[in-house]
């Protein structure tokens, strides 16, 4: 099994997070369409629990290119996304809720 570079982990975390962070502001200017930003993080969230699939199958299938711990990041990037996504969507079906409940 392949030694994981810790400062490298941290390079690339740090490096998502600024990534992550310029696409809000980006998007949170002037007008923007909030179905298209709600897409574009599905998707984003797709490809995320996609790579995370195949880093796994490539692992079981034994290639060396692919560490467990590398696999395991993989594998926690893509639940930490969807349950992020799942609360999303569960503060807009309160919201939606909450308007369908006020008095006309």
């Amino acid at each position: 099994m392949s030694e994981m570079n810790v400062n490298q982990v941290l390079a690339q975390m740090r490096a998502m997070s600024l990534e992550a962070g310029s696409k809000v502001q980006e998007t949170g200017g002037g007008g923007a369409d909030f179905a298209a930003m709600l897409k574009q993080t599905i998707g984003a969230v797709n490809d995320t629990q996609q790579t995370a699939g195949k880093m796994t199958e490539a692992f079981e299938s034994g290639d060396t290119n692919v560490s467990l711990a590398e696999v395991m990041v993989a594998s926690q990037k893509a639940s930490v996304s969807f349950q992020a996504m799942l609360q999303v969507r569960n503060k807009l079906v309160e919201a939606y809720q909450d308007v369908m409940n006020m008095p006309m």
